[in-house]
């Protein structure tokens, strides 16, 4: 065979190879699954949580939670198997539908769980009983013996045992709750102890009936201002577009402007010290040596303080000159976001999905977590002589399984909703022409990710989820040792903590950047971080400018919502005045509203984000010639135009400097006679 054309037809396969392997960083329609192993491992991570739902019900925890059971084991509202080692064990309630506790107040806050004797009864107590003579009149009459089993209610007045197996006197007036079938005091005071241990800054009860009352009574107003910070935050991502440019300039004037006078206040104190302190330096001198005070040289540590801040405004300076550019781009990025929603508006919609689909999950996992706490095999107190059902053995580590999916699963959520936005986001800026965009983009890219990027998804979440678990539980390790830790072991637990705290933010700006390339090209998790990160790396001056100037104007943003919102709750509130208490009506408002800024502030942030690895990319590969036209918005085109012009306008000045200087180094041989010959 000829060498040639070997040679020449292993030349083409490379050439193919490359092409093949040559990133093409645009919206790809013929998409495979990514990152498959690890949609399979989440699937069987999920079995797994849903079978330990199916063992609660199975093993009876379900039915002791919702029907009640009482201290013997026996489950009201049905007929029991009886315990080996429980006396009192296997009786049949079918009959006996409620739970009754003899001591209701006797509340163990530490445990949660109240330290009382429970029976299971066929009506819980309407009225209140202050003898054992009521007692006894009560099961007469209604059939429901308040008392231990063995103790016959025609002879609770006489039994000495009726001071240990029947109700501490007297005793409240009580209603089931609803589904739960517990009878609770219709009188709140019972749980004075344990609202003091919940509250501890209220000392007067009749101050949190108050504050109850309150918000009990201006119901409407909350619901009515929790409506208008929706609607807030709903119309600031329309119109933030057009107030961002000012909003960044002023924020830029108040910086720079804060630090000259800041840095000038500590240079006057220090010179103020200097020619009036001396004066009376002497006079103090002698009398704190007279007291045996040692004395401190402010002066100079005011030197210092002043010499700080000097440097310090001298670099804010200079980043701001060299970063004026950068800044008009966070401004464009926010134009296009605003551009953005009202083409995909839906996109507002996001964050009422997110919190529904987390509302439910944690309400799902709250409710099995219940579950697992009244599962297992019985056992009895020692302490208070009652039976408890605990998990033994290898199942007590399904509660750290069921935690573990708590994290992973709101992970998982959260990232669902990225890697949507990130989607829509990128099919809006690769679509030249606006109106042929989809018609539901929103859908598209919602089908998109359950079709083939579940398991990209979930590898995101599950590194996110490894990182987190190390810090709640170094955070539960300083909680428990606080104030018995030394200082040392103290601020390590400290560091430890913020660093990864650090990392998981980190890794929460990659992942979401990961998410946004996947949309794009359709490729795993690993390259597509592995190629956001290159992208994020080579624009890291303009990636710090968005996040430091973007974040501070949606803090911005959040902080008007919450003042707008405060000021109509204070009009609304303060003009009812029947009202005795609304701080705390207030303050629920207050929180909700700085919620619901953040939730749909973040999906703009997401956008602005997204917005800026398309157009970084676009800027790479994309030079705006032939065959190589630009895919981004009028508004990025002017930031990309004024920037080449003032990037001509530089490489002009400096080749005129050039040619100044060659010139004047072809003249410098020249000898001063030399004209003359």
């Amino acid at each position: 065979m000829d060498p040639k054309r070997l040679s020449s037809s292993s030349q083409q396969q490379v050439r193919l190879r490359i092409k093949r392997t040559k990133r093409e960083w645009r919206p790809l329609e013929d998409r495979s699954c990514t990152d498959l192993p690890w949609f399979l491992l989440f699937t069987v991570f999920c079995v797994g949580m849903g079978s330990i739902c199916g063992f609660t019900i199975a093993t009876g925890g379900a039915a002791r939670l919702v029907f009640g059971y009482d201290s013997y084991g026996n489950t009201c509202g049905q007929r029991n198997e009886p315990i080996e080692g429980v006396r009192l064990s296997g009786l049949d309630h079918t009959d006996r539908k409620f739970v009754f506790f003899l001591d209701p107040c006797n509340i163990d806050i530490v445990q949660r769980k109240i330290r009382s004797l429970a029976l299971c009864v066929s009506l819980c107590p309407p009225e209140k009983m202050e003898s054992y003579q009521d007692l006894k009149r009560f099961a007469m009459l209604n059939g429901s013996e308040l008392c231990s089993y063995e103790l016959a209610g025609h002879k609770y007045p006489g039994l000495p045992e009726r001071f240990s197996r029947c109700p501490k006197l007297p005793v409240p007036p009580s209603k089931p709750l609803p589904v739960f079938n517990r009878c609770t005091p219709v009188d709140i005071s019972c749980y004075a102890k344990f609202a003091e241990a919940v509250v501890t800054f209220v000392g007067d009860h009749s101050v949190l009936h108050r504050l109850i009352a309150g918000v009990a009574a201006s119901k409407e107003i909350i619901i009515g201002l929790c409506v208008l910070a929706l609607f807030l935050s709903m119309i600031l991502m329309l119109i933030i577009r057009y107030i961002s440019a000012v909003l960044v300039w002023i924020l830029t004037s108040l910086v720079v402007l804060g630090c000259l006078a800041g840095t000038s206040v500590l240079w006057w104190l220090y010179i103020d010290h200097r020619l009036y302190g001396n004066a009376t330096s002497s006079h103090l001198r002698e009398e704190l040596r007279e007291e045996g005070a040692e004395l401190r040289d402010s002066g100079q540590a005011l030197l210092v303080y002043a010499a700080a801040a000097t440097v310090f405004t001298v670099i804010l300076l200079l980043l701001m000159l060299f970063m004026r550019k950068r800044v008009a781009l966070t401004i464009a990025l926010f134009h296009v976001a605003g551009k953005v929603f009202l083409h995909l508006p839906l996109l507002a919609l996001q964050p009422f999905v997110t919190f529904l689909a987390l509302l439910l999950f944690w309400s799902y996992w709250v409710l099995v977590l219940l579950f697992l706490g009244t599962s297992g095999n019985p056992e009895p107190n020692e302490e208070t002589a009652l039976t408890e059902f605990r998990l033994t053995g290898p199942l007590q580590y399904l509660t750290w399984y069921h935690a573990v999916g708590l994290i992973w699963i709101t992970e998982f959520i959260l990232a669902c909703q990225q890697m949507t936005v990130a989607g829509a986001v990128v099919t809006y800026y690769f679509t030249r022409d606006k109106n042929r965009l989809p018609v539901t983009p929103i859908l598209s890219s919602v089908l998109r990710l359950v079709r083939y990027h579940l398991g990209t998804v979930a590898k995101g979440a599950f590194i996110i989820t490894l990182v987190k678990i190390p810090r709640l539980f170094l955070m539960y390790i300083h909680n428990q040792l606080r104030g018995k830790e030394n200082a040392c072991a103290r601020c390590l637990l400290k560091t430890c903590i913020c660093c990864l705290w650090c990392l998981e933010k980190c890794l929460n700006y990659l992942n979401q950047n990961a998410y946004a390339a996947t949309a794009i090209n359709s490729t795993s998790f690993c390259t597509s971080a592995r190629d956001a990160f290159v992208i994020l790396v080579e624009n890291a001056l303009r990636v710090a400018t968005i996040n430091a100037i973007g974040d501070f104007v949606l803090f911005l943003g959040k902080v008007l919502i919450v003042t707008c919102t405060a000021f109509c709750g204070v009009v609304l509130l303060n003009a009812q005045r029947s009202y005795a208490e609304w701080l705390l009506p207030l303050v629920i408002v207050c929180l909700f509203s700085f919620l619901v800024a953040h939730c749909f502030l973040s999906v703009f942030e997401i956008v602005v984000d997204v917005l800026f690895l398309c157009f970084a990319i676009d800027t790479k590969y994309n030079d705006g010639t032939p065959g190589r036209e630009f895919f981004m918005d009028k508004a990025l085109m002017e930031f990309v135009e004024s920037s080449r012009r003032l990037e001509r306008v530089a490489k002009s000045g400096r080749s005129r400097v050039k040619e100044a200087v060659s010139g004047g180094a072809e003249m410098k041989p020249m000898a001063p006679g030399t004209s003359s010959a």
